[in-house]
């Protein structure tokens, strides 16, 4: 009698370029690691420093603390501010009482908020597209003074926003959306105020863009999308949007492999794997790990945009 035991199916693992950490995250994370190696620890971070369960808890054992507010954070110790930016009236307030403070925000937001002042320094009324309580979308909206700014979350608010007077538009946006759904908000915003003028250069940054891309071509022809990412990452829960749109038979978010439900495989002969832009290569490398104990899986890296982007560090910590 034959006991041989039954050969593992065969798994064709499609591995998306680029996928997780982007040059902003990179950086952010780095600015806490360098605090703590500088200043020892306990650093106190402003709000999560990236959307990611695993990052946080890795900082929160090199001496990390994460609070809500500046008040929670005491006198004699620094504090980060998070990726996501902040309103103007937090690093006045760290002024005010002489805390010694590291922005660790993304240079792509920064860019977004000098963007927004410009525009209000021209007179204009600017309509931000965004996610209302999203962190980056408070820290834009507290750039400028109440009622500078409109949110606008969906093609519903582009129909029924109202201009303020005559007062000329200009439009910003979230840096982390999906292009898809940007583009059709501005082309109502554009359908109604035919003078909406462009950003000088994308709003949307360029690693969202390039893995909303890659993630594109991985839905066309995978059975079944993984992304690696954490549910309060807008950019990792817009790649699974982005790939059942763009036809993938079925799209999950996970925070690593102990999240995988077996049961996703049936009949699933391609599978895509991706991470959203803070999510760690070792937590994608850990999912590939899974499907091996259980598949005689193949790897193929999918072509795609090669990142080089650098963020340089805080003058405070660059010695």
């Amino acid at each position: 009698m034959n006991v041989h035991a039954n050969p593992k199916r065969a798994l064709t693992v499609r591995m998306a370029t680029p996928r997780g950490f982007c040059a902003g995250v990179d950086r952010a994370i780095q600015i806490v690691e360098r605090a703590i190696e500088k200043f020892g620890a306990p650093v106190y971070v402003r709000h999560e420093i990236v959307h990611n369960r695993h990052v946080v808890d890795r900082l929160k054992s090199m001496g990390a603390v994460f609070v809500k507010e500046l008040d929670e954070c005491p006198d004699d110790r620094p504090v980060v501010f998070s990726a996501h930016g902040v309103p103007k009236s937090v690093p006045a307030t760290a002024r005010a009482r002489e805390l010694l403070f590291l922005d660790a925000t993304c240079p792509l937001v920064s860019k977004v908020h000098i963007e927004a002042e410009r525009h209000h320094a021209n007179g204009k009324h600017i309509i931000l597209i965004g996610h209302a309580g999203h962190p980056e979308v408070v820290g834009t909206l507290g750039q400028l003074p109440e009622g500078a700014i409109s949110l606008v979350e969906t093609v519903e608010d582009a129909e029924t926003f109202e201009q303020p007077g005559d007062q000329p538009l200009a439009y910003a946006t979230q840096t982390t959306l999906s292009l898809d759904d940007t583009a059709e908000i501005v082309r109502t915003l554009k359908a109604r105020f035919p003078e909406l003028p462009d950003p000088h250069k994308e709003d949307i940054c360029y690693a969202t863009t390039n893995r909303q891309e890659a993630v594109k071509g991985l839905a066309n022809g995978s059975d079944l999308v993984l992304v690696v990412g954490s549910k309060n990452s807008s950019n990792s829960v817009r790649l699974v949007e982005v790939a059942l749109r763009a036809g993938a038979a079925d799209a999950q978010l996970i925070d690593d492999a102990s999240q995988i439900d077996w049961s996703w495989f049936d009949g699933v002969d391609v599978v895509g794997v991706t991470a959203g832009a803070s999510a760690p290569e070792p937590l994608v490398q850990g999912v590939v790990e899974a499907l091996r104990r259980k598949f005689d899986v193949a790897v193929a890296d999918d072509p795609g945009e090669r990142e080089t982007v650098i963020f340089k560090l805080p003058r405070a910590l660059a010695d």
